[in-house]
């Protein structure tokens, strides 16, 4: 680290957000000055979207390739330091200090402060915090899959569609089941043609659609599961995919305005919070109308790098954050899938193109490139 008289940066989250962010600012701010500390409640990134096959098959041994180690040589070198702990609160006062608070009861200063919390998660992609917490969780889930025969799955958003394509490429003669609430799969962010289309793709591998249902209930009773309406379905395992929670808890010490009633972090369209313009946020915890995805930082991260930069005296103005375009695509087991692109009049593409972008690899050694983790 830098002499004690230097500032900190502190990015809180080394997901794909926090690590997007910590790889620009590397290489933009003066190190004689500034500290760049790095905090994540695990000593290497997860690659989200490789877990559902990581719980699903030990073939391919993704724990020992989405799991990737934050190394000393990349984060704890120079001005840098990555930090393994949970932030607790955060404090933001002119009178009482900037600086978070870890649970080992750290705390650290901070100069400019940028949240990358990410989700939390139910389920089978409830991940602890080491290695060997997620891989007993995983073996927990593929025996779990391996001796279902009635599986149905609870939510049809991308994690439960894409999970009953990795159970189908386990043992195509499993019964799969999907209950969603809404009358068509997914949500509508996206054109209904598409929705249909990934219907009719699941359908085809003899996955069971039960739309406009809920179930409330995840137990099963006499080897069934039972919907809000009454409405029986042959289950031996039920796998809960409604989606994750934002990661905030901890932001509540800024005061309650700073969340939604969800949990989202209000941002302006700088990614600064209101009344606190040193502190940014990004990624799946903001509260932004648009769907939350890993592909938006990309989006993001310009508008708080430049405006980090402004606050440290670097640039000439702030920039604003407008939007990204809505871009998805859903694996269907190993060599299947579709995808939706919000451009000119809403483009559709299939298996061919799903399995060369996504579905062969899940963009695990693209990302850790991309993300400078090799």
């Amino acid at each position: 680290m830098s002499a004690s008289t230097s500032q900190n940066i502190v990015i809180v989250g080394a997901g794909f957000g926090g690590l997007t962010i910590y790889n620009e600012l590397v290489t933009k701010v003066d190190s004689s000055k500034y500290n760049l500390i790095l905090i994540n409640n695990r000593s290497f990134f997860t690659h989200r979207p490789a877990g559902l096959r990581l719980i699903a098959t030990a073939e391919g041994k993704l724990e020992d390739t989405a799991l990737i180690p934050l190394k000393d040589s990349r984060f704890n070198t120079g001005n840098r330091k990555l930090v393994v702990g949970e932030v607790t609160s955060i404090v933001d006062d002119d009178t009482k200090g900037h600086y978070v608070v870890l649970n080992s009861g750290e705390q650290i200063d901070f100069s400019i402060l940028i949240l990358s919390p990410g989700s939390n998660w139910d389920g089978p992609l409830a991940f602890g915090n080491t290695k060997a917490e997620i891989v007993e969780l995983a073996t927990t889930w593929r025996t779990r899959f391996e001796k279902a025969n009635d599986i149905v799955i609870v939510g049809g958003g991308s994690i439960g569609l894409e999970l009953a394509g990795e159970i189908k490429d386990l043992d195509q003669n499993k019964n799969v089941t999907i209950v969603h609430a809404q009358p068509l799969l997914l949500n509508d962010s996206y054109p209904e043609r598409w929705r249909r289309r990934t219907a009719k793709d699941l359908e085809a591998r003899g996955v069971n659609l039960v739309l406009g249902e809920y179930v409330d209930e995840v137990e099963v009773v006499d080897g069934k599961v039972s919907t809000r309406s009454k409405k029986s379905i042959k289950a031996d395992l039920v796998v809960p995919t409604r989606g994750p929670s934002p990661n905030t808890k901890f932001i509540e010490s800024l005061g309650s305005e700073v969340l939604n009633a969800k949990g989202y972090i209000k941002v302006l369209p700088t990614l600064q919070l209101p009344q606190h313009e040193r502190i940014f946020a990004l990624g799946d915890a903001i509260d932004w109308n648009e769907q939350k995805q890993a592909a938006k930082i990309r989006d993001h991260a310009p508008a708080i790098v430049n405006n980090v930069l402004f606050l440290l005296g670097e640039k000439k103005s702030l920039i604003q954050y407008k939007g990204a375009l809505e871009l998805i695509v859903l694996t269907n087991g190993k060599n299947g899938g579709s995808g939706y692109i919000g451009i000119l009049w809403g483009i559709v593409v299939g298996n061919w193109f799903a399995r060369m972008v996504k579905s062969r690899d899940l963009l695990v050694e693209r990302s850790a490139t991309g993300l400078q983790l090799q």
